[in-house]
This record gives structure tokens, C-alpha cells and sequence, in this order.
């Protein structure tokens, strides 16, 4: 079992950042893949991004690219996700998420924490 804890959230306003945390514990975090998915109101849960077990390789969603990065301390047991410029359509619940692979779907991933509430002022 792996328990994740997403932190980081809050309100921003459009244009600024906000760097979320996804602390791990349990079995060994290194061993996972870890994805972050959003799920604004009423909208479905979608990809944001996914970082390999190693973190050399990365995916992102096109909504995602060039403003969001995603990276991973194994050391610490934590991921991250860096988000700039950032839009009020981003508004949503960002979940992280741990896996055997990437992937850019949600059924891939076996494990998730609760969740964190992200909210874009314009």
C-alpha cells in the first residue's frame, strides 16, 4: 500500500503560480510512476501529467505543456507540480496518483490521495 497526501492548494489569481506537493508513505515510493489528474466542476477527471519511477522521462497533457512541470524527490518520498500562468479554467481538485507505469489514464494508477482544491480568481 501506498497512502499519498496531496498539499499546496489555494486560491491564485489568473496570470500566478502554485507548486503542489504530493507527500508519500508506505511501500516504497521510488518503485511508482506518480500522475497528477484534475477534476473541475461538473467536468470529469482528466490528466494533467506523469513522471516516470526514475523521473527521466515525463507526459503532459496539452493543457498542461510549456506552463506545467512535474517532478519527483524519491529521497524525500515526495512529488511536485509546479504550475505557472495559470487560468481560471484550471480550477479543479488535483490528485496525485501512483502506478506501475505512466499513463495518461486514470485506471492505470493503483493508488490516490484525497485530493486538493485549486481555485483560479480572474
Amino acid at each position: 500500500q501506498v497512502q499519498l497526501r496531496e498539499s499546496g492548494g489555494g486560491l491564485v489569481q489568473a496570470g500566478g503560480s502554485l507548486r503542489l506537493s504530493c507527500a508519500a508513505s508506505g511501500r516504497t515510493f521510488s518503485s511508482y510512476a506518480m500522475g497528477w489528474f484534475r477534476q473541475g466542476p461538473g467536468k470529469e477527471r482528466e490528466f494533467v501529467a506523469a513522471i516516470s519511477w526514475s523521473g527521466g522521462f515525463s507526459n503532459y497533457a496539452v493543457s498542461a505543456k510549456g506552463r506545467f512541470t512535474i517532478s519527483r524527490d524519491n529521497a524525500k518520498n515526495t512529488g511536485y507540480l509546479q504550475m505557472n500562468s495559470l487560468k481560471p479554467e484550471a480550477t479543479a481538485v488535483y490528485y496525485c496518483a501512483a502506478g506501475p507505469r505512466t499513463s495518461s489514464g486514470y485506471r492505470g494508477y493503483d493508488y490516490w490521495g484525497q485530493g486538493t482544491q485549486v481555485t483560479i480568481s480572474s
